[in-house]
């Protein structure tokens, strides 16, 4: 499995949480996780947003054809080990990491919220980490 995270900081434990166990699907064939654009910090929160693109793997198969409706033929069909929809229920058994806030035929998304007291302070930041899941192509 190829993985591009360059344009990752290496913020977020639930995002490091889901690559782990993104790493471990063999029917995924490579993967992009990057920072996304949204990601800011104040002084009682930290929002950190990140996007993780992931390419399926592929297989080829030889599938039998009729050219013309009398001469018999074959061709060869890729198709997709994996689908979005398929790795949702991957993720939704996974310990840790449980179903997606949101989804749809394009997107998985998550959100998740924790409450974070430094040492030797009185006064802790809100972490809200946000993470979702594309299917590039």
């Amino acid at each position: 499995m190829q993985v591009d995270s360059a344009g990752w900081s290496g913020e977020g434990a639930f995002t490091q949480s889901v690559l782990e166990r993104l790493r471990t699907i063999e029917q995924i064939a490579a993967m992009k996780v990057e920072d996304a654009p949204a990601t800011r910090s104040e002084a009682d929160y930290n929002f950190v947003a990140n996007e993780i693109f992931i390419t399926f793997a592929t297989a080829e198969r030889r599938e039998p054809i009729t050219r013309f409706g009398i001469f018999p033929g074959t061709r060869s069909v890729t198709e997709k080990l994996m689908s979005l929809e398929a790795l949702a229920k991957i993720l939704e058994g996974s310990e840790g990491i449980g179903p997606a806030d949101y989804g749809d035929d394009a997107m998985m998304q998550y959100l998740r919220t924790e409450r974070i007291i430094p040492p030797y302070q009185t006064k802790g930041y809100k972490l809200v980490e946000l993470v979702r899941i594309y299917e590039s192509k």
